[in-house]
């Protein structure tokens, strides 16, 4: 779980939504058996309307609702924005019986459905009206394929080699039931009801085509709750994801999304998203003293800075030493573990959401991170950081891997297309 896994937060310098306005080289497989080893349009593009349209006159409380992320463009939304408030991650499997036919006719009842839900307007079929008083919220809808899709719909030969599955990591204990799936769905929003209502659109979308495998719940800070923008925290207590990459960083793109010339063709400006639920062990961390806590993560619990000084953002210190000749950050410190220079360059965009699930019977809170990383190939991003995670991480001790997921994000939908039409009709 990195400071790129547990730092996985808010991406600083990211793009958010903006109020709506106006009207209407190495082998594949050596490396999977190595043991060591943007272009998204937001803004004013079109108001809410519809059912979310204000009464004339009314001034709203704040601008939270009036948040628009856009359907179509480059890259599916969902990936570069900010973290939302709320959020669900669910799993489906294609039904029996189903195919490409109709796992096409879904994927373009869903795109329809994300694009009138993300603009603030009411479902296309028998809406809720659970979202009616809010606006937009910067509600964001993403679609990825899983491996098992592929087969069930007859095009093995597009999956990409970059979705062969995850190797096993040494800290795993998966549920395999919420694990995985055919198709996987990310929903954000601002707002709890407008996140609800575009989850049971879908569901009621699926129809008889696909059935959920899994579904999780998440949340983050919401917009406004600090007296100034700042990296969020996480359950623990860190602040977390303040080494995330940003889309203004020169090399952003390649590292997180297949160049247009990639391969295959149908994923050109798609990214790979891993998913993991990491169960926090908050009893367990909560004992320790503010000072093995830091030692741990190698950053001050306060204020994110390194335990080798500064700021947030300085630079960290890998070979300054204490009074007693100590190293400021230790070598199992979990930030020091997955840096990029120490790790090939490997990095990934983490765009995660809490989650808590009630307490067990003994007490124990059923509490942690749907850890959700972005990439251009999960072989080249998560997989070396995970495996050097599980060779010595001093975080490993409080947290357990609890369920996984690897999925083909495709490019976004032009307007007039379906999310995945060139695959599916390709």
């Amino acid at each position: 779980m990195p400071d790129q896994s547990i730092q996985a937060a808010r991406t600083p310098g990211a793009p958010t939504a903006e109020p709506a306005s106006g009207a209407g080289g190495v082998s594949r497989r050596a490396l999977l058996g190595t043991a060591g080893a943007t272009g998204l349009v937001l803004g004013a593009a079109g108001g809410a309307v519809g059912y979310a349209a204000a009464p004339a006159g009314a001034t709203p409380l704040t601008s939270v609702g009036s948040g628009r992320a856009m359907f179509h463009g480059k890259h599916q939304p969902g990936i570069t924005e900010g973290l939302q408030a709320c959020g669900h991650l669910v799993a489906f499997d294609l039904a029996a019986g189903a195919g490409r036919k109709e796992a096409a006719a879904l994927l373009r009842r869903w795109s329809a459905t994300a694009e009138r839900l993300m603009a603030g307007e009411a479902a296309p079929h028998d809406d809720t009206g659970v979202a009616r008083d809010a606006g937009p919220s910067s509600l964001t809808v993403t679609f990825g394929f899983g491996h098992g899709f592929f087969g069930r719909t007859g095009l093995e030969k597009q999956r990409p080699a970059a979705l062969d599955p995850l190797p096993d990591f040494s800290s795993d204990q998966l549920d395999r039931s919420r694990s995985d799936g055919d198709l996987w769905v990310q929903i954000g929003a601002n707002d709890a009801l407008v996140a609800f209502h575009a989850l049971r659109a879908l569901q009621k979308d699926a129809g008889s085509a696909a059935r959920v495998r899994w579904q999780m719940n998440g949340f983050n800070r919401s917009p406004g709750a600090t007296a100034h923008p700042m990296t969020a925290r996480n359950l623990m207590g860190q602040i977390d994801g303040t080494r995330n990459p940003r889309p203004a960083d020169a090399d952003f793109d390649q590292r997180i999304f297949v160049p247009a010339s990639g391969q295959p063709a149908w994923m050109a400006n798609g990214s790979y998203a891993v998913v993991r639920r990491i169960r926090m062990l908050l009893d367990d961390w909560e004992k320790l003293s503010l000072s093995a806590q830091e030692q741990v993560i190698g950053r001050r619990k306060a204020d994110g800075a390194p335990l080798s000084g500064g700021s947030e953002t300085t630079p960290m210190d890998l070979e300054k030493t204490d009074a007693k000749g100590d190293l400021a950050v230790p070598l199992t410190a979990h930030a020091r573990i997955t840096r990029p220079d120490r790790n090939g360059g490997a990095a990934m965009l983490r765009r995660p959401f809490s989650y808590h699930d009630g307490i067990d019977r003994d007490g124990t809170p059923d509490a942690g991170l749907l850890f959700v990383c972005w990439q251009a190939d999960p072989l080249r991003g998560f997989v070396p950081v995970q495996r050097k995670l599980d060779r010595g991480d001093a975080l490993s001790k409080f947290i357990r891997h609890e369920a996984s997921g690897l999925f083909a994000v495709p490019g976004g939908a032009a307007k007039g297309e379906y999310v995945g039409q060139r695959l599916l009709e390709g």
